[in-house]
């Protein structure tokens, strides 16, 4: 499989200036922004990049074609990415043509952690919403030659996502977040032979797993420093795709708390074997943190004096970790 890597920019909002932009906590710079972005990628040798709506909402057509050339000019590959639920999706399809981006990254509801519990009747909305829009968007996505990528941004497990895509057609298709099988108690590679068949993006992603009295704690890392079996996992991505983008993403500056051993937790889910639990509880011990290590961010310490250097360095340190393994 041809394998093409590149950057994300959502472990870098601080640095890249969009964490809590608008906010005391906001970068007093006003962070690096796109051409950061571009710079980084660039540094690292990157030959995809992952582009945030809110970098393109406020470009004219000029501009889009002037950023087209420039990627086209560093031979770079690139997907679009925002959420279904507040995204311009008419906007993106657009933006894709003019950028000749193949593909549009979605994130499809709110939630995280796995906690569907926590939105109570709110999640069956979301799932409705989410049918609405992709009834509505698949077929403008389709007529405009682009594919809509929908994203296991810790809320849908493997089937129902290859459900959605068996529903709504080829031009529905799954962007595969590499470590967010955990928060729905899936392991990586039970979740990857479930979706491989599906995916055209993936998400570099890894975590520390802490174990708590109540679940798990997911920590952002360096990719490759982590609970994932990255190297099996595109084993098995390889026997579905003859090439793939994958893009390095750090996780969230707020950790994640997976209260899987919780019984409120189960409320929405499917039944699930035993075996499956145990597969990935199992998964996640790999470079675990112990349980009394402290597990805090920068931000979640109130150091973001420290943000800016945490964020490249981890960064910096998964291009070396993929490069390692022949992922870059």
């Amino acid at each position: 499989m041809k394998l093409t890597t590149g950057l994300n920019p959502y472990g870098l909002t601080y640095t890249l200036g969009i964490q809590a932009m608008g906010t005391p906590r906001a970068n007093p710079t006003g962070g690096t922004g796109l051409e950061g972005f571009i710079a980084l990628t660039q540094e690292l040798g990157g030959k995809a990049i992952e582009l945030w709506e809110g970098w393109l909402k406020p470009m004219s057509d000029a501009e889009l074609a002037a950023l087209k050339a420039r990627l086209d000019a560093l031979g770079w590959k690139r997907v679009l990415s925002s959420g279904l639920q507040h995204g311009d999706v008419d906007f993106l399809i657009r933006a894709a043509k003019a950028l000749d981006a193949q593909y549009i990254r979605f994130a499809l509801t709110p939630i995280l952690c796995g906690d569907r519990a926590a939105a109570g009747p709110k999640w069956h909305e979301l799932v409705h919403s989410v049918h609405d829009k992709l009834e509505r968007y698949a077929p403008l996505a389709a007529a405009a030659g682009v594919t809509l990528l929908i994203e296991n941004h810790q809320d849908f497990t493997s089937r129902e996502l290859v459900n959605f895509c068996d529903e709504y057609g080829p031009h529905v298709r799954i962007v595969f977040d590499m470590a967010n099988t955990f928060p729905v108690a899936e392991s990586p590679l039970d979740f990857t032979r479930v979706v491989a068949p599906y995916v055209r993006h993936c998400h570099l992603k890894d975590y520390n797993v802490q174990f708590t009295d109540e679940g798990i704690r997911l920590v952002r890392c360096p990719s490759g420093d982590g609970a994932v079996p990255f190297k099996q996992m595109f084993d098995i991505l390889a026997q579905h795709n003859d090439e793939m983008i994958a893009c390095i993403e750090i996780g969230a500056l707020e950790a994640r708390h997976v209260k899987l051993l919780t019984p409120d937790w189960w409320h929405g889910y499917a039944p699930k074997p035993a075996e499956d639990l145990a597969a990935c509880l199992l998964a996640a011990r790999r470079n675990r943190l112990a349980d009394d290590a402290d597990w805090r961010t920068p931000w979640e310490r109130n150091a973001d004096h420290e943000l800016i250097d945490y964020e490249l360095g981890q960064y910096r340190r998964s291009a070396e970790n993929l490069k390692a393994l022949g992922l870059m």
